[in-house]
Order: structure tokens, then C-alpha cells, then sequence
């Protein structure tokens, strides 16, 4: 029985969502790969008809990555900090390309205390978003340290990397434009995307998840396809004969019952 809740409206997506600036963007393309549009509109996702990708969010005590997600999933601030104890979960539910599809939100704690709690729940992750403040150099300074922490649970070559700078309305825009040349060159070095926030006015947050919930949906599917082909592929055995040379391709037998 699905006990799932239905996909709420505002969380359909039939296009690509635009990156925040094209200096540290992990894609500049303004639409779906096409493979993954197709294999969509055709329906031929038999292992990825109900997708689940788990993002991890990590940062400095205090930077506002519970704010962060909180803005997004309830649409609230909570003004009142509160420092979030080992890891906190959430599931956000959309829709893409007409295939319904989750993130698992993991809020870590940033406090050193529980940083052995926290590292524990980073394997598996598809995605993961370093937070930093915007008013807080050092904690741009230690965004590379969060990566290096996550690394060594995951594959740096399967997981799409997110540096986002919060609180950026507190920042003036003539001390924020010096802080942001810094987060994109940090975000090109370690290949993220970078993105700037304020999760207290709403600004560009939402339009930051769709992104997320887009590049993670199409690096899962994309994923999916290249296994499927993998099968496909394993499915023919190539048998050369020595004598003519001739190539003659069967069919596997699946292994007699013993």
C-alpha cells in the first residue's frame, strides 16, 4: 500500500532549471540530456520509476543549514538558533520529467562534538552541499575541509558538489561581491556548483533545490540507462572462429539447474 504523500504542485519540474552565474556552474546547458528527456517521455525507466537520491549538507556551526532546508521544505525561519545534534532527516518530494523523485535532505551538525556522528551518515550520498556565511570568511576557509571529510565515504567522481553561501542579506552588495569572487574560484577548484542565499527573505532558495533536484534526478537516470545498456551488452557472447573468421554472436544460456 503507498502511504507517500501526493507531489505537491509547486514541486513539478519540465525544465532545467538556470544555474545562479555560469562562472561555477557544474552544467551550462539550458535543457535535460537527451537521453534523459526521451527515456522520460517513453516511459523505458523499468529500475527508476520511483527515484531516491540522498544529499548530504554539511558546513560550519552557526553558517544556517537548518534555516537553509527549513526555508525550502516548510517555507519558515525559525529566528531562534538552535544547533542541530548529530543529523537531522528530511524528504522532499517532485516530480521531473513527469517521474516522481526524492531527496533525502541529511542536516549534519557542524559542531566538532559531533563530527564523528555526522561522518558516519555521509556514505551513499549523490549530492552534497557545503554551506558557508557569507559574512564569515573562515568558514569558506573550512568549506574544503567539509569536502575532504565527505570524500572518504564517497566517490568524488559520482557525487555532484554544491557550495552555497548563506545569509546574503546581511552582507552589503559591495563587501559581498569580494566574498563571492572568492566562493566561485573555491567552487571551480573543487568543482562545484556555487550558489548564493538568504534563507531568511526566501532569495534564490527555492530556485537552488530545483537545481539540485534536477542534476541529481538526471545524473540518477543517466546512471540507470548506462546499467541498462551494460545488460544489454552482457547479453551477447561474441564467439570467433580461427578458422574462417567469422564472427558469430549467441545468445547466453541461462546456467542448467543443478
Amino acid at each position: 500500500m503507498n502511504t507517500l504523500p501526493p507531489i505537491r504542485k509547486d514541486r513539478i519540474i519540465t525544465q532545467l532549471p538556470p544555474c545562479f552565474t555560469k562562472e561555477a556552474a557544474l552544467h551550462t546547458n539550458d535543457s535535460f540530456d537527451g537521453k534523459v528527456t526521451s527515456a522520460c517521455h517513453e516511459q523505458r525507466l523499468t529500475g527508476a520509476g520511483f527515484t531516491i537520491s540522498k544529499v548530504i549538507v554539511v558546513g560550519d556551526v552557526a553558517v544556517g543549514k537548518t534555516c537553509l532546508i527549513s526555508r525550502f521544505c516548510r517555507d519558515t525561519f525559525d529566528k531562534g538558533y538552535k544547533a542541530t545534534i548529530g543529523v537531522d532527516f528530511g524528504m522532499e518530494r517532485f516530480e521531473v520529467l513527469g517521474v516522481p523523485f526524492s531527496l533525502q535532505l541529511w542536516d549534519t551538525a557542524g559542531q566538532e562534538r559531533f563530527k564523528c556522528i555526522a561522518s558516519t551518515y555521509y556514505r551513499g550520498a549523490q549530492a552534497m552541499i557545503i554551506v558557508f556565511d557569507v559574512n564569515n570568511a573562515a568558514s569558506l576557509d573550512h568549506a574544503r575541509q567539509w569536502l575532504e571529510e565527505a570524500m572518504k565515504e564517497n566517490d568524488p567522481s559520482s557525487m555532484l558538489l554544491f557550495l552555497v553561501g548563506t545569509k546574503k542579506d546581511l552582507r552589503p552588495p559591495d563587501e559581498f561581491s569580494e566574498i563571492e569572487q572568492e566562493a566561485i574560484k573555491l567552487a571551480e577548484e573543487i568543482k562545484a556548483e556555487y550558489w548564493a542565499v538568504s534563507a531568511l527573505s526566501g532569495e534564490s532558495v527555492r530556485d537552488f533545490f530545483f537545481r539540485v533536484a534536477s542534476l541529481t534526478f538526471e545524473a540518477s537516470i543517466l546512471a540507470e540507462l548506462e546499467k541498462t545498456e551494460s545488460r544489454r551488452v552482457g547479453d551477447i557472447v561474441r564467439i570467433t572462429s580461427n578458422s574462417d573468421n567469422v564472427d558469430i554472436k549467441l545468445k547466453k544460456q541461462a546456467p542448467c539447474c543443478q
